[in-house]
């Protein structure tokens, strides 16, 4: 005769099965981007798509790092070059250069204009350090610095939501 579960025995299991697949979830939940020669990571929650540099209409009067407006399936999108924003240069404008649309539930028809995209990174177990008030600097096994990009922070910037000049 096979063993059996009382009903309590199979849903804890159940849960237990379920967290060990948040907390691996958890583990892949952030982008590797380069921004001006710097290594960011971006949480995947706050972005919706990544793609190539999309063709750009200019706008008269913007501010040097607002690249200009960009048709994305039939959507607006403002694009910032990050780069730029940061006072660290601009976007090379060449092939490996992506952008990161802001997730709808921001309500931000943004882009985010990187140089590169390195992938998923897991940064749980990497070291950290404070260097800033809040900013927490992440040390990869090979020793390159991370610092987490938060879009939520950069979208309630009064400096970026003022586009004009």
């Amino acid at each position: 005769m096979s063993k059996r579960l009382n009903l309590r025995e199979f849903q804890q299991n159940l849960i237990d099965r379920l967290q060990e697949t948040d907390v691996s979830a958890f583990r892949v939940s952030t982008l590797g981007v380069q921004i001006a020669g710097a290594n960011w990571l971006v949480d995947m929650a706050d972005i919706s798509e990544i793609s190539p540099m999309p063709p750009m209409t200019a706008v008269p009067f913007a501010k040097p790092w607002f690249r200009g407006v960009a048709n994305v399936r039939g959507n607006l999108f403002g694009v910032i070059d990050m780069a730029a924003y940061d006072h660290s240069g601009t976007a090379s404008g060449d092939a490996d250069n992506r952008v990161l649309l802001v997730a709808e539930r921001y309500a931000f028809n943004a882009a985010l204009l990187v140089d590169k995209i390195f992938g998923l990174r897991d940064a749980r177990n990497w070291s950290q350090s404070e260097v800033l008030e809040k900013q927490v600097v992440y040390h990869d096994e090979q020793g390159g610095a991370w610092s987490r990009l938060d879009v939520q922070g950069l979208l309630e910037q009064a400096e970026f939501l003022q586009i004009g000049s």
